[in-house]
């Protein structure tokens, strides 16, 4: 499928989503248990229930932002929203197992209420952005970085806008980019006195419309020795436009914070702090883009840059369908749902006992 097809399925989804907006006063689903799945409506049943975990917004409605509370009914809808699939930014974050307030699958399944129904739930960005890191040049005073930026989805190109951030010691600079054919080669320049490792976050947003984003990090070696797995030092927790951070090793002293979007960036300020983690707030940005947050900081002399996208995506949550395959008919539903007015795809698995 050509970039052009891409963008026309692009722009032909965001027109249904539009239709459904219009519609939203009788599109949520009042009684999506009323099949049976032993009737010969199985499918109809399955995709009811899919709908109405994307729709509904369960209880309590705040239950995302609620750090302590497990929902009594489950639903991912946006509280309010007018918008059909509009989810809510933190009650995605809390199906994130990396987030400290994560709910657990049996919380989830106890909420939802359908004894014979199990669920599984992924949220991810349309399109992929891999990045990978083709040349260095080293000068006495500087250090040139060559990567090599492809933007698409499951191996097909897709037309990007990029913005691209590095952060190292003490450091923070961006730059923009076009992925023409879903491919750009950006240049990194960093001066020999700044401190690594670095990490290079690039977020991208489809040409035909740019609610329709993607993000990644790639963390590479600057005057120092090859940066270890993300995660090895800090857990970073975004909910309710707050970051917990919590540490993961002794001896932690951090640096600076940052919150990116496409357009925007700022330096986060910390409310809160003890010996083993501390807290930042995260701005409101007006702009269809997800937001990743940087911290930095060292571990006795190491800096590092751990990183984390808001919302926390992307997630699976729910059954493991692979080892209960023999058991259970899987109905798998694909939708294009919003979160902060950037569009992501959501697919919901949904299966019961064979009949």
């Amino acid at each position: 499928m050509p970039a052009t097809s891409v963008d026309t399925f692009f722009a032909c989804s965001l027109m249904v989503l539009l239709v459904l907006s219009a519609m939203a006063a009788t599109s949520k689903i009042l009684q999506p248990f009323a099949f049976n799945a032993r009737d010969g409506n199985a499918s109809e049943r399955w995709s009811a229930l899919s709908e109405y975990l994307l729709q509904s917004g369960g209880a309590p409605e705040n239950w995302g932002q609620n750090r302590t509370a497990a929902p009594s009914a489950f639903g991912l809808a946006k509280a309010d929203s007018n918008v059909p699939y509009e989810l809510d930014i933190d009650k995605v974050c809390r199906l994130n197992s990396e987030n400290v307030y994560a709910v657990t699958y049996a919380q989830t399944f106890t909420a939802f209420g359908i004894p014979d129904a199990s669920f599984k739930i992924e949220v991810k960005p349309f399109f992929e952005v891999n990045v990978n890191l083709t040349a260095t040049f080293t000068s006495a005073d500087e250090t040139i970085y060559e990567f090599e930026i492809q933007t698409a989805r499951h191996g097909v190109a897709v037309e990007t806008e990029l913005s691209c951030y590095v952060i190292a010691d003490n450091h923070l600079e961006s730059s923009f980019a076009y992925a023409s054919e879903g491919r750009a080669y950006v240049n990194i320049t960093l001066s020999n006195a700044v401190n690594g490792p670095a990490l290079l976050v690039v977020l991208a947003r489809s040409v035909s419309d740019s609610r329709i984003a993607s993000f990644n990090g790639y963390p590479f070696a600057h005057n120092s020795s090859q940066p270890k797995n993300r995660g090895a030092f800090l857990r970073l927790s975004p909910l309710n436009y707050s970051l917990d951070v919590s540490f993961i090793q002794q001896g932690i002293d951090l640096s600076d914070a940052y919150a990116l979007t496409f357009h925007y960036n700022s330096t986060l300020e910390q409310v809160a702090s003890s010996n083993e983690s501390a807290t930042y707030g995260i701005p409101h940005f007006l702009e269809s883009s997800p937001t990743v947050v940087v911290v930095t900081g060292r571990n006795s002399t190491a800096f590092f840059a751990e990183w984390a996208a808001y919302p926390q995506v992307p997630v699976q949550a729910g059954a493991d369908f692979s080892t209960t395959a023999s058991l259970s008919n899987v109905f798998g539903y694909t939708y294009l749902v919003s979160i902060s007015s950037a569009v992501y795809e959501c697919t919901v698995w949904l299966g019961g006992p064979r009949e």
